[in-house]
């Protein structure tokens, strides 16, 4: 055991002692949150003025009471069990390790999510454990991120150094009698025992609710915010076990919500289904910002991008003037695209509403004859690709292992050491697996190498050199992977009689300011190419646009009759002031439309931006001038729409209606 050191606060009883430390555990959560600032201030740094961090870091508090209260219990308890023996060195040598254990932990999760935020945009919760569930190189991943960021582990040593040196001591009392020291430990506990319950739930009334994650956005002005108000232990012990989704009530009368917004599509178009075959890509962090075809303003017109192939594709597509992802991780771009479900609170597949009925492009178009397949370049049930693949209609999956297999390629020389094989090699092979399909058939890629830890093959070292940021040469990387496969496609008879969509299933690091407010973090590329068909004209449309918007496109594009489940819009025939775009953070919902974001917290909206704001710096809510009033109209129904969509959204998840076949209104 340690020697027992005895500082001057040492004469202090087993109470005041427990007090004292934890009391001291506000200075650990206070370096915390400040490292989390820090490391993510680009983030944080727009119109953050002293008074409103002052409101975040007061705010904070409220959670890092609950947190530290939380995780202590087992500390408190064993320094106020009032049992007599417990009086001896070793005895409190051990409750001061169990100290060190629960609070450095405390520590290293809130430091390793100041990292981690910068893919999320909001803090970790437990269904991060079920996302890597699959993986077996996260401790590569840890090793690459530690080194990459060691001083935030020289930061961890040194906190947990001087909380070990300023731990307060208790004096032992071996000489007093059993029962008066019984008596005044149950004394003890019955004095902090209402601190700590009120702590933990945020409050002494009984008209207190307990704090929860949504909370944190009563003390910001941005969604993004409340990541910095909460801390990671909060977020993972309030989301252990917890109903994802409940059923407001905003609607009283179904009916009335259906006709204020229905996901069940019942096409009226009387044309025979053209069957195409149908390619999605799904590129990995291929966010919108990257490419230069979709920012032809940014930095004064200069800007050129990462992504010449891709530009070039776009050249001959149809792209949208805004476009978004739903969701801010791969499992949520999966949804997404392929069944027309946004994240809503959390991913839909880490959630138990992902054993319900569910379909999606491929299960629509199974039902007509296509063959369809699903391609990851990682290990089979790496992300949980391979399960909803197959749950949404795929009949193949071809993964890390089927690669292998195929002598025609390099095989296990081609991956990349952590996540997949290389994109070029593997993109390569879908083009070739695909030409080995039956038509119709449709199929979806999800690509890897635009992905932490930002490397790209060794022989490319050179050719795309560090730049800008640090996926920068990554992007490149994976934009000359996709060039290659179209032009080995473009050479195969079934490329004129294919409709392509490439999107990237989420965002990622980000150097300007537009891209780091709360809606420029889902701005997603979603581009249409169909070489066959000289009416689909290269176009960038004045539309709002969405990957839930994909499958309902799609079966559009097909001319598809039967009724389909979907909530998203088909964007080529929906009017561009119909066109809108909905996603999920920290507890808000962001809704677009009609030239306008409104962000809305489950009960009342709290924001209201014009989309040429585009730093999001003008809240028109707060605004007291007369203009407001015009807008009154457009507030009333862009919240009307929302809680229609969010309604239906809890109800069908909770009441397993996720196909149309399962409604029985229809």
């Amino acid at each position: 055991m340690p020697k027992m050191n005895t500082p001057r606060l040492g004469l202090l009883s087993p109470l005041a002692a427990t007090v004292c430390n934890l009391l001291l555990l506000y200075v650990v959560y206070f370096v915390a949150r400040i490292s989390y600032l820090l490391v993510n201030y680009s983030y944080f740094s727009q119109n953050l003025s002293f008074g409103h961090l002052m409101e975040m870091l007061g705010g904070g508090l409220v959670f890092d009471t609950s947190a530290i209260l939380v995780t202590n219990i087992p500390y408190i308890v064993l320094m106020l069990l009032p049992w007599h023996g417990k009086e001896t060195k070793d005895y409190y040598a051990v409750c001061r390790w169990v100290y060190m254990m629960i609070n450095g932990i405390a520590l290293a999760v809130n430091l390793c999510d100041a990292v981690y935020f910068r893919y999320t945009m909001r803090r970790t919760t437990t269904t991060v454990f079920s996302e890597f569930s699959n993986e077996s190189n996260l401790s590569s991943v840890f090793f690459t991120e530690t080194m990459r960021h060691i001083y935030l582990v020289v930061l961890f040593l040194l906190v947990l150094w001087a909380l070990y040196r300023l731990y307060v001591n208790v004096r032992l009392s071996s000489g007093r009698k059993w029962w008066h020291y019984g008596l005044a430990m149950i004394l003890s506990l019955a004095i902090l025992a209402p601190f700590v319950v009120a702590g933990i739930r945020g409050g002494f009334t009984t008209a207190v609710r307990p704090v929860t994650i949504s909370n944190a956005n009563q003390y910001v002005d941005r969604p993004v915010e409340a990541a910095l108000v909460l801390n990671t232990p909060f977020s993972l012990y309030r989301t252990i076990g917890k109903a994802v989704f409940n059923v407001p009530d905003y609607y009283q009368d179904a009916q009335e919500m259906e006709r204020v917004f229905s996901p069940v599509h019942v096409p009226a178009d009387s044309l025979p289904m053209t069957r195409k075959n149908v390619v999605v890509l799904i590129v990995e962090s291929f966010g919108r910002e990257y490419i230069g075809a979709l920012n032809k303003t940014l930095d004064n017109g200069r800007y050129s991008g990462y992504t010449p192939c891709v530009d070039s594709l776009i050249a001959k597509s149809v792209t949208f003037s805004h476009s978004y992802c739903n969701g801010r991780k791969s499992i949520d771009g999966m949804p997404s695209i392929l069944s027309s479900i946004p994240m809503f609170v959390e991913p839909f597949f880490l959630t138990p509403a992902s054993m319900n009925e569910v379909g999606g492009i491929a299960s629509l178009l199974a039902a007509e004859g296509y063959q369809t397949a699903f391609f990851h370049g990682a290990q089979r049930g790496s992300m949980g690709f391979q399960a909803f693949s197959r749950a949404t209609g795929f009949q193949e999956y071809y993964g890390r292992e089927d690669y292998n297999a195929d002598k025609r390629f390099g095989g296990d020389s081609d991956f990349d050491g952590m996540w997949a094989i290389w994109d070029e090699p593997f993109l390569q092979y879908y083009a070739t697996k695909m030409s080995e399909m039956k038509e119709p058939f449709m199929t979806a890629v999800f690509t890897a190498s635009s992905h932490h830890p930002y490397v790209i093959p060794e022989k490319y070292k050179d050719v795309y050199p560090e730049e800008g940021i640090i996926i920068h040469k990554c992007i490149r990387y994976t934009d000359m992977a996709i060039g290659r496969f179209f032009e080995k496609v473009s050479r195969e008879p079934w490329f004129k009689n294919t409709i392509f969509v490439l999107t990237s299933d989420h965002t990622n690091l980000s150097d300007h300011a537009f891209y780091q407010t709360d809606l420029g973090g889902f701005c997603s590329p979603i581009v249409i190419y169909e070489p066959g068909n000289p009416d689909r004209q290269p176009e960038m449309q004045d539309k709002i646009a969405q990957q839930i918007d994909i499958l309902p496109t799609l079966m559009g594009m097909l001319h598809y009759q039967k009724p389909y489940f979907g909530f998203g819009i088909d964007l080529f025939n929906t009017h561009p002031e119909d066109t809108w775009a909905v996603n999920y953070l920290n507890g808000i919902y962001q809704y677009v439309k009609q030239g306008h974001v409104l962000q809305f917290d489950g009960q009342k909206s709290v924001g209201l931006y014009a989309l040429t704001d585009s730093l999001m710096k003008h809240n028109l809510l707060q605004n007291s001038n007369s203009s407001l009033f015009t807008l009154h109209s457009s507030l009333n129904q862009m919240e009307r729409e929302l809680k229609a969509i969010i309604q239906q959204y809890m109800e069908r998840m909770t009441q397993d209606r996720l196909t149309v076949k399962t409604n029985p209104a229809k």
